[in-house]
């Protein structure tokens, strides 16, 4: 329920609703409230009903340009990072606070200025509303400031330097939060495997809440094994939790729609339980510049350096899955995790290949296995080894 509720705060939608919502609330309550306030604005605002009339229109006609232009400079920018980049780096632009908090702010002087608008008296002599009417002029010149630093704030985000940089403290957050730690419980359930749950829908494993698994194994005296781990793609009947017996008690018929809800599944990879998510976007970035139309070795350069600071954190965590165990020890909740040789295929071994006539990026990719050689523990070294071994320049003549 967490993780929905964190996916719908952070769809593009959610900060633009919410501005416009309080706009329309905040004009509605100070119109209504205008009668009771007696504010020494009088030489500052328009003399008449006619006046008002005429600056809130233009309010709300600049504000239906500025929002139609913030869209399209979006669009424009999304099509370039999907075409130039990756289209799996088009979340880095609809989630961005910028953005949404820029339309949300034009939005909401357009709605404010509606409402104003429709509650000015009809009467010359009438009493205009004052404080609706300044609040309305002081939301353009917000407005006006969020335009300037939005086109500012646009281009450096469609700068590669920037955009992967963005990918890099979104994944130090997953890393930080999600990967195995070496105090985290290790174990998996005893007991025989006595039914095994469907996934109810096709789509990628996006978050498993293992809180709520826990209180169904409890609750039905089990222990619940996910078989897909975050990011894993699965199809709809496919096995996803096994049900395992704890002791000698048959276990109770486990909820399997509760079940399903517990492993949420989308239709597309999300950072969060995903921490190999950042990794696979800086691999995409890496292959693309590389590939023959686009051929630019620096920006790989880059993201194989990001990918080699996400790496040095994952190196020294041990393959562990996420467990949930009672205060006896009874292991309720098997979850597997990415392991670390995952990590490396994809930042290492796939932009590798892609990369067999760029001596440059080569070079990188076997200083940053050196590196990570002398960091990793010891479970790990024989997955940089074996990913050494395949370098193109590990037969060259003096390599030892």
């Amino acid at each position: 329920m967490l993780s929905r509720l964190r996916g719908v705060w952070g769809s593009f939608w959610a900060v633009p609703a919410a501005f416009a919502t309080g706009a329309v609330l905040g004009a509605i309550l100070l119109t209504a409230l205008e009668l009771r306030l007696r504010l020494p604005l009088d030489g500052f605002l328009p003399s008449g009903p006619a006046g008002a009339r005429s600056l809130l229109s233009a309010v709300i006609t600049a504000m239906i340009s500025f929002t139609a232009l913030v869209f399209s400079i979006t669009v424009v920018a999304v099509q370039l990072a999907s075409s130039q980049y990756s289209p799996r780096v088009l979340r880095t632009f609809l989630r961005d606070r910028v953005t949404q908090a820029t339309l949300g702010t034009f939005v909401a002087t357009f709605l404010f200025a509606m409402v104003v608008l429709a509650a000015l008296p009809d009467r010359s002599d009438a009493r205009l509303p004052a404080l609706s009417l300044a609040v309305s002029m002081a939301l353009v010149l917000g407005s006006t400031g969020m335009f300037i630093y939005y086109l500012h704030h646009m281009t450096a985000l469609m700068r590669v330097s920037h955009m992967i940089a963005a990918i890099g403290v979104q994944s130090r957050r997953s890393i930080d939060r999600w990967a195995p730690r070496s105090t985290d419980p290790t174990g998996s359930p005893d007991g025989p495997i006595v039914d095994v749950l469907a996934a109810p829908a096709t789509g990628v494993v996006i978050a498993v809440d293992v809180n709520l698994l826990a209180r169904l194994a409890r609750r039905d005296g089990c222990a619940l094994t996910v078989e897909r781990i975050p990011g894993e793609f699965v199809v709809a009947g496919m096995p996803l939790v096994a049900v395992h017996a704890v002791g000698d008690t048959p276990p109770g018929p486990v909820d399997a729609t509760l079940a399903g809800q517990a492993v949420e599944v989308g239709v597309e990879r999300v950072p969060g339980q995903d921490v190999g998510f950042g990794l696979r976007q800086l691999a995409d970035i890496a292959e693309r510049a590389l590939s023959p139309g686009i051929n630019d070795a620096t920006t790989a350069v880059r993201a194989l350096q990001e990918a080699h600071d996400l790496l040095r954190r994952l190196v020294d965590r041990p393959d562990r899955p996420r467990i949930v165990q009672d205060d006896d020890g009874t292991v309720r909740v098997h979850v597997r995790r990415q392991s670390f040789a995952s990590h490396l295929a994809t930042s290492i071994t796939d932009v590798r290949q892609a990369a067999t006539d760029q001596p440059r990026v080569i070079e990188l990719i076997d200083s940053i296995l050196a590196d990570l050689a002398t960091a990793a523990r010891p479970e790990h070294r024989p997955d940089i080894q074996r990913c050494r071994a395949a370098s193109p320049a590990a037969d060259a003549p003096g390599r030892r």
